[in-house]
Formats: structure tokens, sequence, C-alpha cells
């Protein structure tokens, strides 16, 4: 291949993954994004700027490309011939080539071990598994107990000591990590703040209730099968429904009330938006999540605890929105 400058359209190809590699390159102008196949799709692993190096790694061992290369904008980059640029390296003390070869073998080896913490077969095609959600929110609550500093917004954590615990400790890639305090931001649970230059303070909201889930979910997962109780996603508005027609009465030293069906089948269009009848908490009741219904008066009045209801809907929805979580 011949040196120079090569122009590039948006959306055109610089070379796909597997080519053999001849050159490396300097982006001069634009942008130029590094994709990885996957399916019948491609990911962008990353975005590379005007002055960025790409494909130098394989210089030394000669490899066909391991990811593609694509043109994200309009964009010119200088073209590095690998035969021209052996002759120069030829030219280099002996002790400097072995260093630099060196330094390359080591980039290489660390990018696998990256890959090989980001990407596994099932972890590419769902998120957050069950197990991975409480290893992953595990992690936070345990450097949340013991290095979490008090403000008047909860849990400040170190964010050195929590990538620690990820990658070396629990071996969890950190893309997830990234990834669910992304979620638990967005539920109230976290806040996470971009201070510049790749710093961020990391500020645990609600570290009482991720402690909370992280004991039960666990609980419920290692639980067998036949003594699970599991709450199915379309049975959420039912149990929200609960939770506001139960705080409109008077709860026993126990945590039960007793709530009136027919006024809450009447209601609830006007209350929630949405009709709740009196057969919606059924499976509630067959589960053991609700007592037996009553008949009095003409009217039909269940049971149910309260306090137990409230406690676990908080974690069921965490629970359903992480599952839904698609990969980027």
């Amino acid at each position: 291949m011949a040196g120079g400058i090569k122009q590039l359209r948006k959306g055109d190809i610089l070379f796909r993954e597997g080519d053999p590699s001849d050159a490396m390159y300097v982006i001069k102008k634009g942008k130029i994004s590094i994709t990885k196949a996957k399916g019948n799709s491609e990911i962008v692993l990353a975005e590379l700027m005007p002055g960025e190096m790409l494909g130098e790694m394989a210089f030394f061992d000669n490899k066909p490309r391991s990811a593609g290369a694509k043109a994200s904008t309009d964009a010119d980059v200088i073209i590095l011939p690998f035969t021209a640029l052996h002759a120069q390296f030829k030219t280099f003390p002996e002790w400097l080539r072995a260093m630099v070869k060196t330094v390359n073998s080591h980039l290489r080896s660390a990018n696998q071990t990256i890959k090989n913490l980001q990407s596994t077969g099932k972890e590419d095609a769902e998120m957050f598994p069950p197990h991975t959600i409480t290893c992953l929110s595990a992690i936070l609550s345990l450097v949340g107990f013991k290095s979490g500093e008090k403000n008047e917004e909860g849990l400040v954590i170190p964010t050195n000591l929590l990538r620690n615990y990820t990658i070396q400790i629990f071996k969890q890639p950190t893309h997830k990590m990234d990834r669910l305090m992304d979620e638990l931001s967005a539920l109230g649970y976290m806040k996470v703040e971009e201070l510049g230059e790749g710093r961020r303070r990391l500020t645990i909201l609600k570290h009482a209730e991720l402690s909370g889930f992280v004991d039960w979910y666990n609980e419920y997962l290692f639980k067998e099968e036949s003594k699970r109780i599991t709450v199915e996603e379309k049975e959420m508005p039912c149990l929200r429904a609960l939770i506001f027609y139960g705080n409109k009465v008077q709860k026993d030293d126990k945590g039960r009330v007793v709530i009136n069906l027919t006024d809450v089948q009447n209601n609830s269009m006007k209350d929630l938006g949405r009709v709740v009848d009196v057969n919606a908490p059924d499976s509630l009741i067959n589960k053991g999540l609700c007592e037996d219904k009553q008949t009095a008066e003409g009217k039909i009045m269940m049971p149910f605890n309260l306090t137990e209801v409230e406690r676990i809907t908080p974690y069921w929805e965490l629970v359903y929105h992480l599952l839904k979580v698609a990969p980027r």
C-alpha cells in the first residue's frame, strides 16, 4: 500500500474486521469509529478523533484486523504503510526496538483481558442477568459500608476503590458497573456527577434500600423453586394499587390493613388512571401475598400486610427495570 492521505466520506469503510494488516493510520480530520461485528449488526467500540492513531498494533505481529474502522464523519487519514515503517524501524537501536515490541505485546494482552471481562457469550445478549444484578449491587453496598463518607445527600464512595473491587476482587466488567450506576441514578438510588478530566463523584442516595434489595434478591435467587414467591410484571400495577389504597386506611400493629375492593374498582380510574377490578388481586392471593377476600354488606373486602407489600414492591420494580436494560 502506498502512503499519502486517504479521503473518506461519512460511512466509508477504512478496513474491515479480519482484513490483512498492511498499514497504520493517523486521523488528520474528522472522526473514525472502531467497530466489532455482532451477529448481523455491529457495535461501536470507540470513536477516534483527529491526531489519534489506529491500526498500529499489527505493525509487530502482522495479525489480521481485530476490529473494523469506518468514517463516522467525513474524514482524512494519513496512511503509514508497514513496509516503509519497517525500513525505518530497523535503524532504531536494538534496545529501543525490544522495548517498543514489549510495550506493544503488553498492550495487546491488556486489551484481551479487558475484552474477556467485558464480553462473554450470554452477557453480550443480556446486560444484567439476575446474579449479575446481585453481584454488582452488592459491590456498591459493600463499598458504601466500607468507605462511604456521609454528606447531606447520602454516602459518597471512592471511585478507585469501587473499580478495584469490581475488577480485581469480584471479576466483574466495569462497563456493566457503570451502566448499573446510570440506571440506579435514573431510579433515584444514586447520583453520578461528572467532574471533568475523567473524574466522577459517586453518591449512594438510598444505601439502606440498596442493601436491603441485595439481601432480598440474593435470598430469592437461591431459594428452591417451589418455595419462591415470584411477582410477575403484569401483577405490578395491582401491587401499586394496593399500596395506594392501603395507605388510606389504618394499619394494625403488624402492618395489616383491610381495603374495600369494590371502592378500588369504582375509584381506580379516577385515582390511578386505570381500572383495578375486584379480581385483580386473585393471583396475589394464590401466592399468599394477600389474604382471602371477604364479602360484607355487599362490599368485597380484602386483608393484606401493607408493610410487606411496601417492602417488596420497589425490589420487584428494580428487578424488572434492570432485566429489560439492553446492551448499548
